[in-house]
């Protein structure tokens, strides 16, 4: 898990960097343009991410059982269908750049340059989808070091570029884009590099690079149900993100500030969530279930107690997480009192995010699409709509949808565990 969580940790300073030199170089409305173009950014990049837990969790399964070949034919099917998205994605940011952000309500102050930055990222999907895909290959053969590496990298560059773009340059939000697809493109040769000359536990060749339909319908009935269940609560975030932004430009931008510290606090759940994946599929493919259960324990106590340390600091000192991001004293204000519910989130997602991990792992993806989908919209849309119209414009009381979500998701997961430990042991029985 720690490398995963070092790798996920860069990951999340992409967007911090990317902010905070834009909230202290330039106006709220590039600080809300970098805020509404990256939401929408990582809603169609978490649909990459998401549908690649099918290749980690098939490769992982197929290492486990002996397999080499099998593991081979399945990432070079998922080379061509990956492809196939990137260039999709591209067309739907570049050509509805402009729909995308009156979807999303963004402010009129800000509204041209939300565009110019979805448009740019959106230009680099094809880039940001090898990132994913070959960071997903490395952690499904059980090597998360090598996605560290290649992220890290990366990171650097990224800084480099958003220094030079934006705070040299005075490019503002387009050249905190044009920084991060650079930074990712940079990723995405070193790793290719470093697979070309890694020693893989079996022999890929070009003519693994083919869309085999036996591999594509296991890759799709795998990580479909995950792709769907993200992608709609990442539009159930949307849609609060929109609700906020009819607050105006500085609750905006005072969100967007908000989201780059919870990429940070909610670090150690969300790598345990990835790592928690490839290993139970690798204990299972291997019939060790008891050690893949002890792994959702440990990681649920672990993640536990982080929680606890994040809830305190973020709770009563959010100000201080928001002020790093921005010197603009009512958007950091506004940050702190979203970051209050977050803060109240920061204890249940150590729970949440290791069941998810978890079932992912078993290959229990419906469950996790229809968990999450429960979620997202029998709750933290209905709640964020009902806070909106009594809370007289409070951030804390919209945010509040987010911890009611994950309540119901938990108990939830519990009943489904019960059930499927309760079917295991009647199992071994018979």
């Amino acid at each position: 898990m720690l490398p995963v969580l070092f790798a996920m940790f860069l990951q999340a300073m992409y967007g911090a960097v990317d902010l905070l030199v834009v909230g202290r170089s330039c106006e709220n409305a590039d600080v809300s343009a970098v805020s509404t173009g990256s939401q929408m950014i990582l809603t169609l990049t978490s649909l990459l991410v998401s549908f690649s837990m099918g290749i980690t969790v098939a490769v992982g399964e197929k290492i486990g059982q002996k397999k080499p070949d099998d593991a081979a034919q399945i990432i070079g099917t998922g080379l061509v269908i990956f492809a196939v998205l990137g260039i999709l994605f591209t067309l739907i940011s570049v050509v509805f750049a402009e729909s995308l952000a009156k979807v999303m309500q963004a402010p009129e102050e800000a509204f041209d340059v939300t565009v110019d930055y979805i448009r740019i990222c959106g230009s680099g999907f094809l880039v940001i989808t090898g990132y994913n895909l070959l960071g997903s290959i490395f952690r499904g053969l059980g090597d998360s070091k090598t996605p560290l590496i290649a992220v890290g990298i990366a990171c650097v560059c990224n800084i480099i570029g958003d220094l030079l773009f934006v705070a040299v340059f005075s490019m503002g939000a387009a050249g905190a884009a044009l920084a991060t697809v650079i930074a990712q493109l940079v990723s995405v040769i070193i790793s290719l590099l470093i697979i070309r000359r890694a020693k893989l536990p079996f022999a890929f060749r070009r003519s693994h690079i083919r869309l085999k339909k036996t591999v594509a319908v296991s890759i799709f009935r795998i990580g479909t149900p995950i792709a769907l269940q993200d992608f709609l609560v990442g539009i159930s975030f949307l849609v609060v993100l929109a609700i906020v932004n009819t607050l105006g430009v500085t609750a905006s931008a005072g969100v967007g500030v908000a989201e780059k510290v919870c990429a940070f606090i909610m670090l150690v759940p969300a790598a345990f969530m990835q790592s928690m994946s490839a290993f139970v599929a690798q204990n299972y493919g291997a019939g060790k279930p008891e050690r893949a259960n002890r792994a959702l324990k440990t990681g649920i106590a672990v993640s536990f107690v982080f929680g606890v340390m994040m809830f305190v600091l973020t709770f009563f000192r959010g100000d201080l997480l928001a002020g790093i991001f921005s010197n603009d004293s009512a958007a950091v204000l506004h940050a702190w009192d979203y970051l209050k519910a977050y803060a109240i989130d920061c204890l249940l997602t150590c729970f949440l995010f290791c069941f998810i991990g978890y079932f992912n792992g078993l290959q229990k993806t419906t469950f996790v699409m229809a968990q999450g989908i429960a979620g997202a919209f029998l709750v933290r849309i209905p709640v964020a709509f009902f806070m909106q119209h009594i809370g007289n414009g409070s951030l804390f009381l919209i945010g509040l949808a987010t911890p009611c979500s994950t309540v119901v998701q938990i108990m939830m997961c519990f009943i489904a565990y019960a059930h499927f430990t309760k079917n295991n042991q009647a199992h071994k029985e018979s």
